[in-house]
């Protein structure tokens, strides 16, 4: 059984990158985006079948009218009547679930919509099977870790096809003929997916998602929100990822589909651009009222079925041959026994009050080190709701607790606390300058002898207590209930050098396009490619607001994307470019009007 749910080529050697100017992409990322242009290049050529079968003359299909089943004049006046004859009047049988479809509808390029809702299926039923064995089931378990492998590929599948369709509706120009809200949905839906694949990945509690987190969580605190979205509440993005954003996101494409059904698929472009002012109107009137033209047979729950049989199969085979990547996460113990020179100048400067944490800014205090603002700073309006006290926190809180068993330990926590600022301050001056010359003696630390008073006891018994595992205990304990807020913790680990250093070695850095990788050589979120970007243009890359500016900027590309049909010069590229005449070749050969 363990054989069976194991992979059969193993992702999780170091992965290999390609660097060419501010550019670096990993193989694997640039595989799954050179397979995507693949498939969108093979849905434009490859024939499409029945594209030569004999059409549906309009007289001869099937209409469906909207009629009151119930011809009671009482009934009439009810409002399930009125809301029923509504419905059927905007969205009958015949659309909903059509056996019909224009005869130009002869390409692969528009099977990636259904393609789509069979990823999303299937990411849903496996996200089920996850929830069933629980939060950390998959990382114990071969079934458990068969079924995230399974999961993490409906999502590659479910974002790859969704990018190529909206490549596809692109260059159809598919906006036209009052479509513009079809447009619009799609588009937030595929902004919102980003969102839920992001939170997904928060979710994990590995390595990828402890860098993701730590990382990700200065650009949201820089636009305020780290209020109520805590990046490094891992319990808090999991509900998000299986709750709050499924539902919009479900609604989203729900409403995209309808709009679909009741506005139907978009005319194609004309051969010739109109050149003049009549012929452009007369072309946007056609484009907006209902095909009239000849049709075709479209079995479109035949279509689902066997999309979604495709798509299973291709999951099934990637979950099984690939499997997923599960980084075991960095912990305070393991990075005071791998690198504790660098625990104990990370534990110094907590003392000092110089370590990023300890002068972040809000949310965690009144700092200014990681303060950003573009006009306004919405990190100072957000305030401070997470206090934290980066030498008690991590330092004398945890130590506080195990001296009274420890005299020498009591001795010197007693003498710190009770010195004044100043004192305490030239005590950690002198054993920061000390701590860089630090040798070992087996495990026990030497550091060179100064005027640092009680501070070398603190650090080499907070050395000890990190190294059996309490430090860790200690941090998530300090909330009630179930310890799944790993802020503490991570404030802790991003302070030193140890965590940065094995971000690194996997290609995880942001200057290296770290958000779109994953660890190993697994592929990552290509998808991200915009909001990464602006990380790798040095004048932005070297600002102390670069989050503000990265989302700043996504954010405009983003809103532009959406209102697309709105941009005059934007929204005409399709018809300059003839990519439509190649998904519509099949219909102009034989339409020679």
């Amino acid at each position: 059984m363990k054989f069976f749910f194991s992979s059969l080529i193993n992702l999780n050697n170091p992965g290999h990158y390609y660097h060419w100017s501010i550019f670096t992409i990993s193989i694997a990322n640039l595989i799954i985006i050179a397979i995507m242009i693949i498939i969108f290049f093979l849905a434009l050529i490859l024939p499409f079948p029945g594209s030569n079968e004999k059409f549906i003359e309009e007289s001869d299909s099937l209409e469906y009218e909207s009629t009151d089943i119930n011809n009671k004049q009482s009934t009439n006046k009810m409002w399930t009547a009125k809301i029923r004859n509504f419905g059927l009047k905007l969205l009958p049988p015949g659309k909903l679930l059509p056996d019909n479809q224009p005869a130009y509808v002869s390409s692969w390029i528009y099977i990636f919509g259904v393609a789509t809702l069979a990823a999303l299926f299937m990411a849903i039923i496996s996200g089920m099977a996850l929830a069933i064995g629980g939060a950390d089931w998959w990382h114990v378990n071969p079934i458990g870790h068969f079924f995230n492998s399974v999961h993490l590929w409906s999502v590659e599948l479910f974002m790859a096809f969704m990018v190529i369709h909206l490549w596809g509706k692109f260059w159809m120009a598919a906006w036209r003929g009052r479509r513009a809200l079809t447009w619009i949905t799609g588009v937030i839906a595929f902004t919102v997916s980003i969102i839920e694949a992001f939170t997904g990945y928060l979710s994990q509690q590995n390595f990828d998602s402890q860098w993701i987190a730590t990382n990700g969580k200065d650009a949201v605190n820089a636009v305020g929100m780290g209020t109520f979205f805590n990046l490094m509440n891992f319990s808090q993005m999991l509900l998000w990822h299986v709750v709050l954003i499924p539902i919009v996101l479900v609604s989203l494409i729900g409403a995209h589909i309808l709009l679909v059904r009741v506005r139907g698929v978009s005319h194609p472009l004309p051969k010739k651009r109109p050149k003049n002012k009549i012929a452009k109107l007369a072309n946007t009137k056609k484009d907006a009222s209902d095909w009239r033209g000849p049709k075709k047979r479209y079995d479109i729950v035949k279509e689902a079925f066997i999309a979604t049989l495709i798509v299973f199969i291709l999951v099934m085979l990637l979950a099984g041959m690939l499997s997923s990547p599960d980084k075991p996460p960095v912990t305070v113990k393991s990075w005071s026994q791998i690198a504790p020179a660098d625990f104990m100048a990370t534990t110094a400067t907590e003392l000092a009050g110089t370590s990023e944490s300890a002068q972040y800014g809000p949310p965690y205090n009144n700092g200014t080190r990681n303060l950003q603002k573009i006009g306004i700073s919405w990190q100072l309006l957000s305030g401070v709701h997470q206090r934290i006290n980066s030498a008690k926190v991590f330092v004398l809180n945890p130590l506080s607790k195990i001296a009274p068993e420890n005299h020498q330990l009591s001795i010197a926590l007693s003498r710190y606390n009770s010195a004044n600022k100043t004192i305490q301050q030239q005590w950690d001056r002198q054993y920061l300058k000390a701590i860089s010359k630090v040798s070992f003696q087996g495990n026990k630390p030497i550091v060179p002898k100064v005027n640092d008073g009680p501070v070398p006891i603190l650090v080499s018994s907070e050395l000890t207590l990190a190294r059996s595992g309490a430090i860790d205990a200690d941090l998530l304990a300090q909330r009630q209930f179930y310890g799944s807020n790993y802020t503490k913790p991570l404030l802790f680990l991003e302070d030193g050098n140890y965590f940065t250093s094995v971000a690194k070695k996997d290609h995880l850095y942001g200057t290296e396009w770290g958000m779109m990788n994953e660890t190993g050589s697994y592929p990552g979120q290509p998808w991200l490619w915009l909001y990464t970007l602006w990380y790798q243009v040095p004048t932005f890359s070297s600002s102390p607001n670069v989050d503000l500016i990265a989302i700043f900027l996504t954010g405009v590309g983003t809103v532009m994307l959406i209102l697309l049909p709105f941009i005059p010069v934007l929204r005409d590229i399709p018809s300059y470019v003839p990519v439509h005449k190649i998904i519509y070749r099949s219909w102009n050969k034989r339409n020679k009007d």
